[in-house]
């Protein structure tokens, strides 16, 4: 599985179009669909793109399925990952086109933040993303005691 690190802003073009950095398209480059996957994040204080390789959204296709498929919370999660979610596959230059929905949803025009989250990454109006990494930076300081490390295999597969 590919593992998205660092943050890196990128300039978005007059027809959406915006360069994946290199090092988030060399930890893609081993799967059989060239892009990325994207949709609307839908944490409620998000105003993201949620982003990953198709090994990653075969994953949560697998954990949806082990819902009950006659239930609301099944229906829900399908509805708001998959039935929002955008295949953009690299062009030539490694780029991609964000679709205008995406672009309203995450509120991006001329630039855009790649921000890496180990198995996943999202996409950021810069200005969205410096607020909630202030508010996050104060809820991780709290929570690090949570955060253990462990010998491979033990814990959760989070």
């Amino acid at each position: 599985m590919a593992l998205f690190l660092s943050t890196y802003v990128n300039k978005v073009d007059r027809k959406g179009r915006i360069s994946v950095p290199a090092t988030f398209r060399a930890a893609l480059a081993t799967q059989s669909y060239q892009g990325i996957v994207a949709f609307p994040s839908f944490r409620e204080s998000y105003d993201a793109i949620e982003a990953c390789g198709m090994d990653r959204m075969e994953s949560l296709s697998e954990s949806v399925d082990r819902l009950d498929p006659f239930t609301d919370v099944h229906d829900d999660l399908a509805s708001v990952i998959f039935g929002a979610a955008a295949q953009l596959p690299f062009d030539g230059e490694g780029r991609i086109v964000l679709p205008e929905g995406l672009r309203e949803h995450a509120r991006i025009a001329d630039q855009a933040a790649f921000v890496g989250r180990g198995r996943t990454f999202q996409i950021w109006h810069p200005d969205s993303l410096r607020a909630f990494e202030t508010e996050a930076r104060t809820r991780a300081r709290e929570a690090r005691g949570l955060l253990r490390l462990g010998a491979k295999g033990e814990g959760d597969d989070a």
